[in-house]
């Protein structure tokens, strides 16, 4: 293995804090940005809305040009849109430069997807690549962590809210650094890089079957962790200790992700997940107070693998569909989050409606229905724990018929 693997690896690691880093330390900074600039609930959604917007574009046409361009020019790009969208977010002052630059600052995240998923596929064989593609993974929540911590300290050390956004800068001029004049890996076979080769394996029953448990596994990660927070702090919880148990104990997961897919497989580790993930989110819609940080734990442990083993299962079971397979699956997710988040929006309108009607008010009223929201949330993995058992025994049988062959 060249030596410059491992230098693209870091690259791609400081690349990933970058993105989070934009989701946490932007998040932080939206009421000053609402206050200062005279900006309407609304209009601060619009805003965050371009994040998620801008990051499956650049996902999808990242990946279909990732062997004709270069995962390098990719990441070139995601520089150019980070660095840029940072800078407009300090100095533009108006609620169109924000949307302009928070869309930048999303395909930079896309590209950073697109570009470092498959140079992970390229680079590692076998057990290797599972675990570096979940270590990889590991600082999205790790960066959550840090951006968080660091937004806090800031504004309780009264810093400016332009001040925050200049650490972003910081991991960016990092992996810029890490990426510049470095070789990368070429795909492992030519029909991996083959846009038709791509096509055909993207067609496979398998494949389309993993779109469809991406969409549920994205929307079990992302729907809980927008509403917990609002609901359990009207049941004696502490959401910002619930939110950094979460990112924390993820990120710690990811980290020995490589040793629990060697023992598992992908497939008995998102199985697993799962159940996990079905056992927190029942609880968080069953139990208040302290039982929350436990629920809070299971829910962690359950989501920790979803998406890294997810794309790690792509480049592992179905590797013709190559670096734009990677990134569509990846896409699915991000859309299917976007798509749900109305609908359980309506959910809790629909819940809260239905409990004032029983005559509860305040936060006794926030609370019983932020739960029964919850409650049919627990829908999204139990139904992963059909597909990923379905998806446990077809692969068992797919390597059974591979070694009779």
């Amino acid at each position: 293995m060249p030596e410059n693997y491992n230098r693209l690896f870091y690259g791609s690691c400081f690349a990933l804090i970058t993105t989070a880093l934009s989701f946490s330390i932007r998040a932080g900074i939206l009421p000053q940005l609402g206050v200062e600039l005279g900006l309407s609930a609304e209009q601060l959604g619009l805003i965050n809305s371009m994040w998620f917007f801008g990051f499956p574009i650049s996902m999808v046409i990242g990946g279909l040009v990732y062997h004709t361009v270069g995962g390098k020019r990719i990441m070139q790009f995601a520089f150019f849109a980070h660095g840029v969208g940072i800078i407009m977010t300090i100095y533009s002052g108006s609620y169109i430069g924000l949307l302009i630059s928070t869309f930048l600052i999303g395909l930079g995240n896309g590209c950073t997807e697109a570009a470092c998923n498959p140079m992970i596929a390229d680079a590692y064989q076998g057990n290797t690549m599972s675990k570096m593609m979940n270590r990889f993974h590991m600082w999205f929540p790790g960066g959550i962590v840090i951006g968080s911590l660091v937004s806090k300290f800031m504004t309780d050390a009264g810093t400016t809210w332009e001040a925050q956004i200049w650490v972003i800068i910081i991991p960016t001029i990092v992996y810029a650094y890490l990426f510049f004049g470095q070789d990368w890996p070429k795909a492992k076979t030519a029909e991996e890089a083959s846009i038709v080769g791509n096509l055909k394996a993207m067609f496979s029953p398998l494949f389309i079957f993993m779109m469809v448990c991406m969409a549920l596994t994205a929307i079990t990660e992302f729907g809980p962790q927008q509403w917990v927070g609002l609901i359990l702090a009207k049941s004696g919880a502490q959401p910002m200790i619930i939110l950094a148990l979460v990112t924390g104990l993820m990120a710690v997961a990811r980290y020995f992700g490589g040793e629990v897919v060697h023992k598992f497989d992908q497939t008995g580790v998102l199985l697993g997940s799962a159940v996990l993930a079905t056992i927190g989110v029942y609880l968080f819609s069953t139990q208040t107070g302290g039982m929350a940080y436990v629920a809070a734990v299971f829910f962690a442990l359950g989501i920790a693998y979803f998406w890294p083993n997810m794309i790690g299962f792509i480049a592992d079971k179905i590797p013709s569909s190559g670096a734009f397979g990677m990134s569509i699956v990846g896409a699915v997710g991000m859309f299917s989050t976007s798509i749900w988040q109305p609908v359980i929006g309506g959910w809790i309108d629909s819940d809260k409606a239905e409990a004032a009607d029983m005559g509860l008010t305040g936060d006794e009223l926030e609370l019983v229905s932020g739960q029964a929201t919850l409650g049919t949330m627990v829908a999204f993995p139990a139904v992963l724990i059909v597909l990923f058992t379905i998806l446990l025994f077809w692969v068992k049988k797919r390597k059974e018929s591979a070694s009779a062959d």
